[in-house]
């Protein structure tokens, strides 16, 4: 249709606050003057007042129209400032099987809501340049004037979290909001002052040991990389409880971080008390990589341990035997983060919020073990 408001199956006043949301954000009107008349815009789209009055009103309720008592309709001071760019800077995005649809319904959701998001990728194997790049990103997405910037904190670098510190330091110097991805800044169980959509994570680990529990593991060793992301300690503590509900003693040597393919390390894991019939990894690379050490050391999985990891990447399926994991909701995250940053535009003066986001556990063969019979826990296992 030629301007009027028929078109996707969308209502007629969806349309037009599309539409001019669209222009309003490539600065097709300017500020001074008055924004076009509810008459104007009826003969523009063809639709009745009513339906006009909807469209003004939901671009009212995003902060970027304001009535003026007998003057007419203008511009916010949001408006005026927003140039319909969003910016997104993540630690690596070529390869990765999770960064990848993440960023790209990212896209999709706010092109739908008319704005356009620039990428940013600081992927690099020397940490030094990888924290650069971080950097470096911000300062672009700043002289391109961007309303907003999506960041996935970076991780398994030393001072990390002040590495992210400093490129959101400098953007709120800029005015320009955040939305943290998949981790926090701060290690838990504090919270930054930045909105955060990632995953429950205790409730995950709790969920995973649950499982390994009901599968008849008695001591489960939970395995992660060396400075490993907060969402690790959060899916540790998660997996910590479910082990104390259900009975069981908590060992310091519960918890191992380290190389999965260090074969001297992993083989002095089954020395002395405590030794370990099912691991709970960090992820679903750590655990592969621990499958194979394991085979090394004559270890049958599951015949003897039991294991698994978390994002479900095609590694997981693929693996000798395929590895119980919990799904990463990619497109769920995607549109939680861009809604999130849709309100906090809407209104800076929101507090800091978490969206915590359920997953699906997916059973495979590397949990294969008979259920003990009798065996009960405190919260039920989801499977």
């Amino acid at each position: 249709m030629n301007d009027t408001a028929v078109s996707s199956g969308n209502s007629p006043h969806t349309n037009i606050f599309t539409i001019l949301r669209k222009e309003i954000l490539r600065g097709k009107f300017e500020a001074s003057r008055k924004f076009p008349s509810e008459h104007q815009l009826m003969r523009r789209f063809r639709v009745s007042r009513s339906t006009v009055r909807l469209a003004l009103e939901k671009l009212k309720q995003d902060g970027i129209l304001e009535t003026r008592n007998g003057s007419g309709t203008y511009l916010t001071p949001l408006a005026k400032r927003v140039t319909g760019l969003l910016g997104l800077i993540v630690p690596h995005i070529a390869g990765g099987e999770i960064a990848t649809p993440v960023c790209s319904e990212i896209s999709k959701v706010a092109s739908e809501a008319g704005y356009t998001l620039l990428f940013g990728n600081a992927s690099s194997e020397i940490d030094d340049v990888r924290a650069q790049r971080f950097m470096t990103l911000a300062w672009d997405y700043v002289s391109h004037g961007v309303a907003g910037v999506f960041i996935e904190p970076i991780e398994r670098v030393p001072n990390m979290s002040s590495v992210t510190m400093r490129v959101i330091s400098f953007l709120e110097d800029h005015h320009i909001p955040v939305i943290l991805l998949d981790r926090d800044i701060v290690p838990p169980p504090e919270r930054s002052r930045y909105d955060l959509v990632t995953l429950d994570n205790v409730q995950i680990g709790y969920r995973l040991a649950t499982h390994l529990i009901q599968r008849g593991a008695k001591s489960i060793c939970l395995f992660g990389m060396e400075n490993s992301a907060p969402t690790v300690t959060l899916r540790f503590q998660g997996a910590r409880e479910a082990i104390l509900d259900a009975g069981f003693a908590w060992r310091r040597s519960n918890i191992h971080y380290g190389d999965p393919d260090d074969i001297s390390a992993v083989q002095k894991l089954f020395t002395g008390r405590g030794r370990p019939d099912a691991f709970l990894c960090a992820n679903d690379i750590t655990a592969v990589s621990l499958m194979n050490t394991l085979r090394r050391l004559g270890k049958n999985v599951p015949g003897d341990i039991l294991i698994t990891g978390v994002d479900d990447v095609q590694v997981a399926a693929t693996s000798t035997p395929p590895l119980t994991t919990v799904h990463q909701p990619c497109k769920e995250i995607a549109r939680a983060a861009v809604a999130a940053m849709l309100q906090r535009l809407r209104d800076p003066s929101l507090p800091p919020r978490q969206i915590l986001l359920d997953a699906e556990l997916i059973v495979r063969a590397s949990t294969e073990r008979r259920k003990i019979k009798g065996q009960t826990l405190q919260k039920s296992e989801i499977s």
